[in-house]
């Protein structure tokens, strides 16, 4: 076994690794957790400020 072996290896292992990560992001069964966390920064809490606490800067 040379180096372009362990690389050839290493390429597959890398393939393997993405196309399990776009599995798990793109998968169904996430796909309302992904779409309510999308909209976190949009939250307002009761009184019209939003959730985070940042003041009004411009004062």
């Amino acid at each position: 076994m040379d180096i372009n072996d362990v690389r050839g290896l290493g390429s597959v292992f890398a393939l393997i690794a993405f196309s399990g990560i776009i599995w798990w992001a793109y998968g169904s069964s996430r796909k309302k957790r992904f779409d309510d966390d999308a909209h976190i920064p949009f939250i307002d809490d009761d009184d019209g400020n939003p959730l985070h606490g940042d003041k009004d800067r411009s004062k």
